[in-house]
């Protein structure tokens, strides 16, 4: 995305669970916005100022020493500032240092919120909403300049506004979907106070990454790693469509993918989408590398390092191509570079990071700066079929990370099958589009059956499916009853080495979403 001056939304992450939440209710509105860490140059955006600034929330106490600082270098853009939560008491605390204390009562969850002034920030509201809290602190006094425009029984300010300029804060979360008009608030903002254009959508996204793509990358060749899910197939139909067949498309079957993915995948790039690929099949390889590993991490890992050496191979073989494509995501990207450098890692990323320092290929990653639901509308209006792009989302690990133990071709095989079945019957009943992600994870656990009149004692398979808007946040997917009952008959009858079917009813937090 080339930024043009007064077009876009600068959100400084104070480290909110939420920031990216933030990001994705502004970008719904059609305006392009950014992430920066709380902290970052603001020199770099000189040449194309942002149009408005989001403070974001995060876990500090504003009082604590090495707690994140504001910028005041924002308010010389003149442009419109809204602080949430920690970024409301950061404005209030740089104005009056000890203006934020302690609050005598946390306040955690859902509030009644009483609104003083409907106009701006708040309007089309009612009286009253219900509104999410996180905040162990709060404001004694507004900051000099400032008047109350809102307040709820616990927090006396809970939202403020600068009596000259556009400057609000608000004590709430409007950007999680607890807060009733959470969206209308943000849209207040963005569209009526920052008076941003709604030039955000697929279509100028592609236009304007064609067009990004040919200047950058000329007359050169690029290669292009494809997984088999969305992300790197909308990369590749996308720089396709830049350059052509000057594209090359690697698909590697790595022995992790589900049942029939690399001949059904590889006959839907060449037939469906006439994409210049070649399939490796490179199964050996990582089973070898992967052979009597257990940590999930390490198993991460090593096959990051095997993607990297049968695409090293194949530069080698083919000298002409000078970048190299990935499938990355602004997830990855933000995720990796978080309010305090470097986040602590939850699981890697196979995009971010992992490439070899020596490598000479530069890297192109178009969909670098969407969100998941961004690349399928991109992936739609490029015009990939929807049974691809509805897809579940698929872990680049594969099923390697769903095999909680080590690793052989017949557990594989087995979950394989189990996999299949769950899939089936969800798109055979109508419910696989209905949930976030689902999938079937092979336990290292052995319990005692009965089949017929003898006894086994066989592996169990859990089975996971969720319901999200983002991935972010999930709960698990009340499946009904009847439809689990006939899923695990089906599976105990069909599928030799699997007695005992159990379902996963976490949500996110406190599990993830995938297992390891």
């Amino acid at each position: 995305m080339r930024r043009t001056a007064s077009t876009w939304i600068l959100i400084l992450d104070f480290g909110s669970q939420y920031t990216q939440l933030i990001a994705r209710r502004v970008r719904e509105l059609q305006v392009y916005c950014e992430i920066h860490p709380f902290n970052a140059d603001l020199s770099a955006f000189a040449d194309a100022p942002p149009g408005g600034v989001i403070l974001s929330g995060g876990p500090m106490s504003v009082n604590e020493p090495g707690a994140p600082h504001l910028q005041t270098g924002i308010f010389e853009w003149n442009v419109p500032v809204l602080g949430i939560c920690y970024g409301l008491q950061l404005l209030a605390h740089t104005a009056v240092p000890g203006s934020v204390e302690k609050a005598a009562r946390r306040e955690f969850g859902r509030a009644r919120l009483n609104i003083d002034d409907r106009s701006d920030l708040f309007k089309g509201f009612d009286s009253t909403c219900v509104v999410w809290m996180s905040h162990g602190d709060h404001l004694i006094a507004p900051p000099p300049g400032y008047s109350i425009i809102a307040h709820t029984a616990n927090a006396p300010i809970a939202a403020v506004r600068h009596e000259h300029k556009p400057i609000f804060g608000v004590q709430f979360h409007p950007e999680v979907v607890h807060t009733e008009n959470g969206a209308l608030l943000l849209r207040n903002f963005v569209l009526g106070i920052c008076r941003q254009p709604q030039s955000w959508t697929p279509g100028s996204f592609i236009q304007n990454q064609i067009a990004d793509i040919r200047a950058r990358v000329g007359t050169d060749k690029v290669i292009c790693g494809l997984s088999g899910g969305v992300d790197s197939t909308v990369t590749a139909v996308l720089i396709h469509q830049a350059i052509g067949d000057r594209l090359r498309c690697v698909f590697v079957n790595n022995g992790l993918l589900r049942k029939n993915e690399y001949q059904d995948v590889l006959k839907l790039y060449r037939d469906g989408l006439n994409l210049p690929v070649v399939g490796v099949d490179a199964t050996d390889r990582f089973m070898s590398a992967l052979a009597g590993v257990t940590d999930p991490e390490t198993k991460r890992k090593r096959i990051g390092k095997v993607f990297i050496d049968v695409f090293e191979h194949e530069i080698r073989e083919h000298p002409e191509y000078t970048f190299l494509a990935q499938g990355t995501l602004y997830p990855d990207v933000i995720e990796s570079v978080s309010f305090k450098g470097p986040s602590a890692t939850i699981k890697s990323h196979h995009n971010v990071g992992g490439l070899p320092a020596d490598m000479r290929l530069s890297l192109l990653e178009p969909m670098r700066e969407l969100f998941k639901d961004e690349v399928r509308a991109v992936g739609r209006t490029l015009g990939i079929p929807e049974h691809f792009i509805g897809r579940h989302p698929f872990p680049g690990p594969g099923l390697a990370i769903r095999v909680l133990t080590d690793i052989t071709p017949e557990r594989l095989d087995i979950l394989r099958e189990v996999d299949h079945i769950f899939i089936s019957e969800l798109k055979n009943h109508g419910l696989y589009d209905q949930v976030w992600q689902a999938f079937a994870v092979l336990l290292p656990v052995h319990s005692v059956g009965v089949m017929g009149d003898e006894r086994t004692y066989e592996m169990t398979a859990a089975l996971r499916a969720v319901t999200s808007v983002d991935g972010m946040t999930a709960d698990w997917a009340h499946l009904p009853h009847d439809f689990l009952a006939h899923v695990s008959n089906r599976i105990s009858n069909e599928v030799r080495g699997v007695n005992r079917v159990v379902y996963d009813i976490s949500s996110k937090p406190p599990a993830t979403i995938e297992w390891e």
